[in-house]
């Protein structure tokens, strides 16, 4: 089945929401190139706002939209893009999201960083990887 032929057959508030979710994906992907991260943070946080004529959709929705689009988009199947991108839309939706960053040190010294999106408690996007980087403190939400 082609992606078009998957994309219509979606509930509307689904496609839409995949429709943001890689619109944002390719936004952020292109802005963390050419931005300062804290204007990429402070832009995501007006995106975040929740939205009263936006349907409250369920986390596993939101988290299956994000991951389908930054796998698709270019340059955005990065676990940075898609924590901030997960944390934007999960907030927009009305649901609580921290983006956490993690270092480990690899064979030969060399550091790794991922970023994962806790929400309520729980990571959400990114847990995989997780256990392997140690956390660091918390990101202070940009402030709009």
């Amino acid at each position: 089945m082609t992606l078009w032929r998957k994309l219509s057959r979606l509930p509307p508030a689904e496609r839409r929401l995949l429709l943001a979710a890689a619109a944002l994906a390719a936004g952020v992907s292109l802005a963390l190139r050419v931005a300062p991260f804290r204007l990429v943070r402070a832009a995501l946080a007006r995106v975040a706002r929740p939205s009263h004529s936006v349907p409250p959709l369920p986390v596993p929705r939101i988290v299956w939209a994000v991951t389908a689009a930054t796998r698709r988009v270019p340059g955005a199947n990065r676990c940075l893009v898609r924590a901030l991108v997960a944390r934007a839309l999960l907030a927009r939706h009305g649901h609580p999201a921290k983006v956490r960053l993690g270092v480990a040190r690899r064979p030969g010294g060399a550091l790794a960083a991922h970023a994962w999106v806790e929400s309520d408690g729980r990571i959400v996007v990114g847990g995989a990887e997780r256990p392997e980087f140690s956390p660091l403190p918390p990101l202070e939400e940009a402030r709009t």
